[in-house]
């Protein structure tokens, strides 16, 4: 399904007059303003759409061969996550510290990307809100909004039993 540029400029111009939420129907101009930016996003050069709505863009691929962790194995990444006007809001790279986390303790979007990723790859992450935090955000992200997410998969444990495809 397409959404055209007038969802997205009804939801500028609601923003730019400055009305309240409760007064413009916030959350129901932030699902456009969502739904507008993925649709156009589904057309730029390398962008992957897959059926559940997440969107990837892979930056550096992983050699042939590299393993893909399962749901269960720790994993290693470096990441960047910011909304999609540019606002950072979480950065490991910032810390200098990875993120070592399963795929089954992050955002749904997270948890099927980080699934198909093999140890070496990076890849930009487009996450649909209901893919991400949903109507609720959290911390500095607001409801109902897109991620970027700039993900390095350094490295992964393998869970005992797991059984993570690249893995024999």
């Amino acid at each position: 399904m397409r959404f055209g540029w007038a969802s997205l400029t009804a939801a500028l111009l609601l923003a730019a007059c400055g009305g309240n939420d409760a007064e413009t129907g916030g959350d129901d101009a932030r699902v456009a303003e969502a739904a507008a930016f993925m649709a156009e996003n589904a057309d730029a050069d390398g962008v992957v759409t897959l059926e559940s709505g997440l969107q990837y863009k892979v930056l550096n691929a992983a050699p042939d061969g590299a393993p893909s962790p399962d749901g269960n194995d720790l994993v290693r990444v470096h990441y960047e996550g910011s909304l999609t006007d540019g606002t950072v809001f979480d950065s490991s790279f910032e810390r200098g510290s990875p993120y070592v986390t399963t795929p089954e303790q992050v955002v749904p979007g997270w948890t099927e990307a980080l699934q198909r990723m093999k140890v070496g790859d990076e890849w930009l992450l487009y996450v649909p809100p209901e893919l991400g935090y949903g109507g609720q955000g959290s911390g500095r992200i607001p409801p109902h909004s897109v991620l970027v997410f700039r993900v390095q998969l350094l490295d992964l444990a393998p869970a005992p039993g797991g059984g993570g495809s690249g893995r024999g």
